[in-house]
């Protein structure tokens, strides 16, 4: 192998120590499991958008509650019910239930009835924050396993170094490139992980926030609606 191909990014990562290219395939693992994931977030919080709008503009249209709840019950069947649609199902199932049962006074309907919401909200906040976690630790661990295998090339070089009569950069300087490839690739596997983490995070405070503010309108409309009757 001449020094051209020696020093290639290929040659590089065929020629490091066997530690080292392990710490290249987690790095290149963890990069391609957090893209997967990036692209899967940004799909479902787009989509989680585009549901609290849709179903916010038919709740707020003046639609009867029965009639938003029976369009519902298809998609429900499928399990395709998600987002503040599932929190709205929630109370609304709850509160028919109590008010139907007769023996519930109207506080006791509205606790049920905000209970039901509370565990709706518990349950889309888990999907909203699916992966989030992982893509934290991606871009906090990264760079430092990165950094690991920089040490520890770097460490081979220079015991080689010890054993050479005469010692050239042109000698140390394969085995220290290889060397600073893995922290090249931690930033790589990092950096675009922080990024959408951060995006991300803001986007899942922005729905969850909205879900919240609509449990709470909603609770007050059924509160009036169980007092007036």
């Amino acid at each position: 192998m001449n020094a051209g191909e020696q020093l290639s990014l290929w040659g590089l990562i065929q020629n490091a120590s066997l530690l080292v290219q392990l710490v290249m395939l987690t790095l290149l693992l963890a990069s391609v499991i957090s893209w997967v994931m990036i692209i899967q977030r940004g799909l479902y919080l787009s989509r989680a958008k585009r549901g609290l709008n849709s179903f916010e503009r038919r709740f707020w249209s003046g639609a009867d509650l029965n009639q938003l709840f029976r369009e519902g019950n298809a998609r429900a069947e499928k399990g395709k019910v998600d987002g503040v649609e599932s929190l709205f199902r929630a109370g609304f199932t709850e509160f028919t239930r109590l008010r139907q049962q007769g023996r519930s006074s109207p506080e006791a309907v509205m606790e049920g009835t905000e209970r039901a919401m509370r565990v709706a909200m518990s349950r889309e906040q888990e999907k909203v924050e699916m992966n989030l976690p992982f893509l934290a630790s991606v871009g906090s661990v990264s760079p430092y396993i990165g950094l690991f295998g920089t040490v520890w090339g770097i460490m081979n070089s220079f015991r080689s170094l010890a054993t050479m009569h005469q010692a050239t950069i042109a000698t140390v300087a394969p085995g220290i490139s290889e060397a600073l490839v893995a922290t090249a690739m931690g930033l790589f596997a990092a950096i675009p992980a922080v990024m959408a983490y951060n995006r991300y995070s803001a986007k899942a405070e922005t729905l969850l926030s909205s879900y919240e503010t609509f449990a709470e309108e909603f609770s007050s409309i059924l509160h009036r609606k169980v007092h007036s009757s």
